[in-house]
């Protein structure tokens, strides 16, 4: 059975702690809301640790009780409570907590396939998008920048509708994914305007696709891109956002033999 908590219970304030990317850092854990991506765990095999739910909610959506009755904590609080921990301005009633992963370069750049590097994004819809692009066109794994938003950054898990619990992401610094480049044999390139077309380029079997700053392009990523690729657009937009520009470049290389 579910148990009540009250307003004032200690074990909200942790919850509310995983709001911030310290929290999340400190606990290993992460939350998100909705049933939409709580079907998405169940789906990918996630591990949740515990589920909060007004008592509306736990009522209308039985795959709270599922998860209950499997053994997950399920903990029932009141509607300003639920508020107190959320991260939206009108809360779902379901929220979850899971565990973050963490992945070592090595194993990412291990073996043929597409990575993409997300160089220090700050926009967490954007950031959550380009992973949900990421998933979709069949790469094997995608590096943050340690400056950009927080893969775990609840607007970033929200965007990446579930990718989140199943590709596997690093975050690291330009000097480290030099290195692990060039150990597992990538080659390296990034997107700018002043590139080469990337229509018209020869995907390598081990490719990392960088995604730079709207504003401020590559910066300090550029110095790791054995080429530059720029998308042609014929259009009079001078620009494109880091999402769509990111998930064009990964839809083009999908199409690449080299990855059949």
């Amino acid at each position: 059975m579910a148990t009540q908590l009250g307003v004032r219970a200690e074990r909200l304030l942790e919850v509310r702690a995983l709001l911030t990317a310290k929290g999340r850092r400190q606990s290993g854990r992460f939350a998100f809301e909705g049933a939409t991506l709580l079907h998405e765990a169940r789906r990918s095999g996630a591990v949740v640790d515990e589920i909060y739910a007004t008592g509306e909610a736990y009522e209308r959506d039985t795959l709270v009780r599922e998860f209950e009755s499997a053994g997950t904590p399920v903990y029932v609080v009141e509607p300003r409570s639920m508020a107190k921990i959320s991260g939206l301005e009108t809360p779902p009633g379901i929220l979850a907590i899971g565990r973050m992963r963490a992945v070592a370069l090595d194993q990412l750049f291990a073996a043929d396939g597409v990575i993409l590097t997300i160089a220090d994004l700050n926009d967490p819809g954007n950031e959550g998008t380009l992973l949900r692009s990421a998933e979709s066109f069949g790469c094997r794994g995608a590096v943050v920048g340690r400056l950009g938003a927080d893969p775990y950054h609840p607007k970033v898990v929200r965007a990446a509708m579930g990718s989140s619990f199943r590709l596997r992401v690093a975050v690291a610094d330009p000097s480290e994914v030099a290195q692990a480049s060039a150990d597992g044999g990538f080659e390296v390139v990034g997107l700018s305007a002043d590139g080469e077309r990337l229509d018209r380029h020869s995907w390598a079997s081990r490719t990392a696709i960088v995604v730079g700053h709207e504003r401020h392009g590559l910066g300090r990523w550029e110095s790791l891109c054995a080429k530059r690729l720029a998308i042609p657009m014929p259009g009079s937009t001078e620009s494109l956002n880091a999402a769509i520009a990111g998930s064009i470049a990964l839809y083009e290389a999908a199409k690449s033999p080299a990855f059949e």
